[in-house]
């Protein structure tokens, strides 16, 4: 997404709470120790302040970075790096560490959407963020896998949300030997933070293009899933599948299965919630069939490790995939590649579902993929083209055409061009038609209050796309999620885009009953 803030609560399960738990106790002063580090444990961050006056071994995305003398943390330097609307101005640092060790990795930052993290622990990967523009300080914590003898630690801003500054950056711990510059690192966002070799957004072609990678046409996903709608079965306060069912809605895309460690899927990425062990989703699947209906499992979102950064091997992931999909006969399956997933180890991802594919050619695969306010971001385009070269079929390719931020006109109106520029762009990639290219498109979209703050979708929006959609004939109309079909309790406290509810005046199901009188 070009101009646009990162997901929140509504996408990120309940690991944001903790984040943001952590950055306010961070930004109270309270250290958060990771179990394992002592006082003895020096800073294995090299440069960590910036005070050598340049950015080396620091890596920042599309020549974003820039040491400054104002303002500074502390010392009389920090970084400055400026997020545009195609990139989020990433800056990485390779640092060696130890394997099965607790690592405390901490930040001041100052700015809009600030984020640090760390990738390739080995385990689950760790991020938070801050909305604050003042100096406040982030602290998160993981814990490495077995072989793992370095990671990546990053800072970021978010798409559109201008320069942000850090500075004392740190990570507490053992000391796994010197430090190493990477190459030019992938951005983390999705649009949402990405991350990709290729950040800036493609300008979708006035005229289609030739294809690089020939491919047979596939033909559209059955118009009997023409109206998933995301739902969070065990988290973000689910309402009864009865209740569902009762609204209009028999189609569900299940959110989300993650790895819980040694390349386990389980729900939201915990051990306890394992889909092995799961009954609970099995009786809500069971009752949407009962009823008629059918659902998707959605692998990935924002939040938590998705399985393709823990499994290895094309095969090993296609295994786990594979668990899913035969424990919930499913007949369609949802990859939401996203935060350090997107665009990333994609030799791995798309061979596995060309192996998903090769066992199951009736399974319907869905790609989902963030947007910018241009279509597609490079990341985007990119992991379209690597699933053409390895062969994988996209039945659907997803957009989710909203946390791009409200830069001009309407809600309706900038929806809809993003979708046609998504056309155009699907159009140059695979040589379609620009009715082949509506038939693989999935639209969609938000109720309520989306991550942007800018940005804001009523009923009568939803109305309006579903009109759009009618006359553009897109594989699916689908909007993230059920679980905020209705208005929020005024005496609790509630997040901007709350995962519980809309945040605008609403009866129960509004959103839903629109959705569902689109069948393709």
């Amino acid at each position: 997404m070009v101009t646009s803030t990162p997901p929140g609560p509504s996408r990120r399960l309940a690991g944001v709470l903790s984040a943001l738990a952590a950055a306010a106790l961070a930004a109270a002063g309270v250290a958060l120790a990771a179990t394992g580090a002592s006082a003895a444990d020096a800073n294995l961050v090299a440069n960590p302040g910036f005070e050598t006056g340049a950015l080396s071994p620091w890596s920042c995305t599309a020549g974003s970075g820039s040491v400054v003398g104002s303002p500074a943390h502390s010392g009389s330097h920090a970084l400055a790096a400026a997020a545009t609307s195609s990139d989020d101005a990433q800056c990485t640092q390779t640092v060696s560490v130890q394997p099965n060790s607790s690592y405390t990795l901490s930040a001041w930052v100052q700015g809009n959407y600030v984020y640090i993290g760390a990738t390739g622990t080995g385990t689950t990967d760790p991020s938070t963020w801050s909305s604050n523009g003042a100096w406040n300080q982030l602290t998160t914590n993981f814990t490495t896998g077995a072989s793992t003898t370095s990671v990546t630690i990053y800072l970021h801003g978010w798409y559109g949300q201008g320069t942000y500054y850090a500075d004392d950056v740190s990570l507490i711990g053992p000391s796994g030997g010197s430090t190493s510059t990477p190459p030019t690192t992938p951005s983390t966002t999705p649009t949402t933070p990405s991350t990709t070799p290729t950040t800036t957004p493609t300008t979708p072609p006035t005229t289609p293009t030739t294809p690089t990678t020939s491919q047979t046409t596939t033909p559209p996903p059955d118009s009997g899933y023409a109206h998933p709608a995301y739902f969070m079965p065990l988290d973000n306060s689910p309402q009864a599948i009865s209740d569902i069912v009762a609204a209009g809605e028999k189609q569900l895309n299940l959110a989300f299965v993650l790895d819980s460690g040694g390349c386990t899927p389980a729900w939201g990425g915990n051990a306890s919630t394992s889909v092995a062990s799961d009954s609970t989703v099995l009786a809500d699947v069971n009752a949407i069939r009962a009823a008629g209906g059918d659902v998707a499992v959605s692998f990935g979102g924002y939040n938590g490790t998705e399985l393709g950064s823990t499994c290895g091997s094309a095969s090993a992931l296609a295994n786990a995939y594979q668990q899913v999909i035969t424990k919930y006969k499913l007949n369609h399956a949802d990859f939401d590649y996203e935060n350090t997933a997107l665009d990333s180890n994609t030799a791995v991802r798309f061979g596995a579902i060309k192996i998903l594919e090769a066992a199951d050619p009736n399974l319907k695969v869905s790609l989902t993929i963030p947007m910018t306010t241009i279509g597609f971001p490079g990341s985007g385009t990119d992991e379209i083209r690597q699933a053409v070269a390895a062969g994988a079929r996209l039945d659907v390719v997803n957009i989710m055409d909203f946390d791009t931020g409200l830069t001009s006109g309407t809600e309706v109106g900038q929806t809809e061009t993003i979708a046609g520029d998504a056309v155009a762009q699907l159009q140059s990639i695979y040589g379609w038609t620009a009715a082949q290219a509506w038939s693989h498109l999935g639209l969609q979209i938000m109720n309520g209050h989306t991550d942007q703050p800018s940005e804001l979708f009523t009923q009568s929006d939803f109305s309006a796309l579903l009109a759009f959609a009618k006359a553009n004939h897109p594989a699916w109309f689908a909007y993230w999620s059920v679980n905020r079909d209705r208005a929020c309790d005024p005496s609790v406290p509630h997040n901007w885009a709350d995962g519980t509810c809309s945040s605008v005046a609403q009866n129960p199901w509004d959103f839903t009953k629109i959705l569902v009188q689109y069948n393709g």
